[in-house]
């Protein structure tokens, strides 16, 4: 059975935070990229706040660790929106209507 937990966000704020996921604790920072891809964008690191991953952008509907699996995050990060599969959070839907969950594996 999986463990799904909603990654709590606050609309129009860019925000850095750290979470315990699958066991293992990350720093996360989310932007809203204005200028070039008109979405929020994800960076995760280690609790050192090293970088793992960096310019994800915030999709729902898909795996957004899918091509990181070889990082062992222990699960799936997933963006839901009213809206459906395949729409973008705007800028100020992000933790209201457009929401972040870790599914653990």
């Amino acid at each position: 059975m999986s463990t799904i937990t909603e990654i709590p966000l606050t609309p129009s704020l860019a925000c850095r935070f750290t979470i315990t996921l699958a066991g293992a604790l990350y720093y996360m920072r989310l932007t809203y990229d204005i200028a070039q891809a008109g979405c929020w964008i994800l960076d995760i690191g280690d609790a050192d706040q090293t970088p793992l991953v960096a310019g994800i952008p915030l999709v729902s509907g898909v795996d957004l660790l899918a091509q990181y699996k070889y990082l062992g995050f222990g699960g799936a990060l997933i963006v839901t929106t009213d809206r459906g599969a395949g729409e973008v959070p705007t800028f100020d839907s992000l933790g209201v209507t457009a929401h972040l969950y870790f599914v653990a594996a």
